[in-house]
């Protein structure tokens, strides 16, 4: 993943992606550098056009984000009324 997050922070600062930048990122933040890893995304990311794909990934966070939201909603409910219940259950033993 650290590959990945130096390839965008190289887009985001106009630099570019390729193989010695992305190891100089990648060694910079204190990591170990695989030479595989990085020659495999510099070559699959050369006919990528990275604003486009970031921005259809915004769309798709946008999208997904809307129905989620209400079941993680109702989750916390039903969250709540058991903790209530569990509270009742332990008055009873206490009270």
């Amino acid at each position: 993943m650290e590959y990945v997050y130096a390839a965008l922070l190289l887009h985001k600062l106009g630099k570019q992606l390729d193989d010695a930048n992305i190891a100089k990122v990648i060694t910079a933040a204190g990591g170990q550098v695989d030479e595989a890893k990085v020659k495999t995304l510099v070559a699959s990311l050369a006919d990528v056009d990275i604003n486009k794909e970031l921005e259809n990934a915004s769309v798709m966070a946008v999208a997904s984000s809307g129905p989620s939201a209400g079941a993680s909603e109702k989750k916390e409910e039903k969250e709540e009324v058991k903790t209530e219940a569990a509270a009742e259950g332990l008055s009873a033993l206490f009270g």
